[in-house]
């Protein structure tokens, strides 16, 4: 009998379903994404309230995903992550729609918040995946269904841009509203209710195996903080803040600095994402066959590169150094967010995925918040040339914390040993 995908440490068929679904709907939700900006200076407004939304606009939905996340992911432990997916694309859907029509700069910022409360599709997203997949090979399914959102958003940029070419915004997003809900049908009509691990369209449900990481215990919520999830939470959060210190200053700084055209710019940025694509489902076969220790140390020498492409990017003028760097540094991205969602994953019971899936959501989200507003703050305080290098220290702060995690862990399994049997 041949091997199931699930038994040969294949994702199986109903992962690649989630995969096309969350591209089709990041994609979708993408293809407004760049053009905000565009379409407020369009509306009646002062400068100082469109000062206002053009930041807010971006911020809104990501504040609405960081305060309910957890809340969405507890409620898919109870109910199941299926109903949760299709009540966040419905959602999607439903303020996109509403979106179109709105042409009060006011409205659109609270619907852009609801849009954020009422979706959080990524957490269920991720939790269902986890259900349906064995333990060994959770790494590779969140590399490769956040290589899905990277694609997506990709895709949708450049969707967006053809459309604002020849239309109006209005058909963005009326166009991103039937996309999504399109796809809350086919999550309805596709997916099975409860996936078992390694069940899928059709895949035979085999037992799965203990986490490597040999962490098996139910994680309840007052030992959070006593658990390996803490240390792997703020690891998370503060390589994000790193990330996203670039995401105000980026464009004024490769313009300012390299003299060059807007479409260099565009190559720069979407060579972070390219590089990203490329590498996360190999970093996720690398790092799987880790233990939780060994893979902290990785992660340590990843930050650690990361500090050092960060510091040569800031030193250089030579704009075709510059978008190697750029290029790098996706690669390394790779390493870090899929590889400690995994590992959170597994330090985690399966009747908890959901929240604490949804706890790492809100963490995601409330430290690209934080990293944008410091990127932006400190860069207009000590200079666009500070950029890289503020970068470069931050991720010396994540090799700190990753550091002093390992040296916890390494305390309390010496003060077991001196407890004895």
């Amino acid at each position: 009998m041949a091997p199931t995908p699930a038994a040969s440490g294949a994702l199986p068929r109903l992962v690649h379903a989630l995969f096309v679904i969350q591209l089709i709907s990041m994609g979708a939700m993408e293809m407004s994404g760049p053009f905000w900006p565009v379409h407020l200076q369009s509306l009646d407004a002062s400068p100082g309230v469109l000062a206002f939304a053009g930041i807010a606009v971006y911020v809104g939905p990501m504040l609405g995903v960081a305060l309910t996340s957890t809340f969405w992911g507890k409620v898919g432990d109870r109910f199941g992550h299926k109903p949760m997916m299709v009540r966040a694309l419905l959602g999607l859907a439903i303020t996109q729609l509403a979106l179109a029509f709105t042409l009060d700069v006011w409205t659109i910022l609270a619907l852009r918040f609801l849009q954020g409360a009422c979706a959080g599709y990524l957490a269920p997203a991720q939790a269902y995946g986890v259900s349906a997949v064995v333990s060994a090979v959770r790494g590779r399914l969140f590399a490769y269904l956040q290589v899905s959102t990277n694609v997506g958003s990709l895709a949708g940029a450049l969707a967006g841009g053809l459309i604002l070419d020849h239309a109006t915004f209005f058909w963005i997003n009326l166009s991103a509203a039937l996309l999504c809900a399109l796809c809350a049908a086919a999550v309805a009509a596709l997916l099975p209710p409860r996936p078992a691990a390694g069940s899928a369209l059709g895949v035979t449900a085999i037992p799965s195996p203990p986490s490597p990481s040999g962490n098996t215990a139910p994680l309840q919520p007052p030992s959070w903080f006593a658990s390996p999830v803490a240390g792997l939470l703020a690891v998370l959060g503060i390589l994000l803040v790193a990330r996203m210190l670039t995401q105000t200053p980026f464009a004024m700084y490769v313009r300012s600095v390299f003299a060059v055209d807007n479409w260099v710019v565009g190559l720069c940025y979407g060579l972070l994402s390219l590089g990203f694509i490329v590498s996360a489902t190999l970093w996720a076969r690398y790092f799987e066959r880790l233990q939780r220790p060994d893979a902290l140390v990785r992660m340590a020498w990843v930050a650690a590169t990361c500090a050092l492409l960060m510091v040569l990017a800031g030193a250089t003028h030579s704009v075709a150094f510059f978008i190697a760097l750029h290029f790098a540094w996706g690669v390394l991205l790779g390493a870090t967010t899929p590889v400690l969602m995994a590992q959170i994953s597994h330090a985690t019971s399966g009747q908890h995925q959901g929240r604490i899936l949804g706890v790492a959501q809100s963490t995601a989200q409330f430290s690209s918040m934080a990293g944008i507003a410091l990127g932006g703050g400190l860069t207009q305080l000590l200079g666009l040339h500070t950029t890289y290098f503020l970068v470069a220290g931050a991720y010396a702060c994540a090799l700190a914390v990753i550091v002093a995690v390992l040296r916890m862990r390494g305390t309390r399994q010496g003060a077991a040993g001196l407890a004895g049997p």
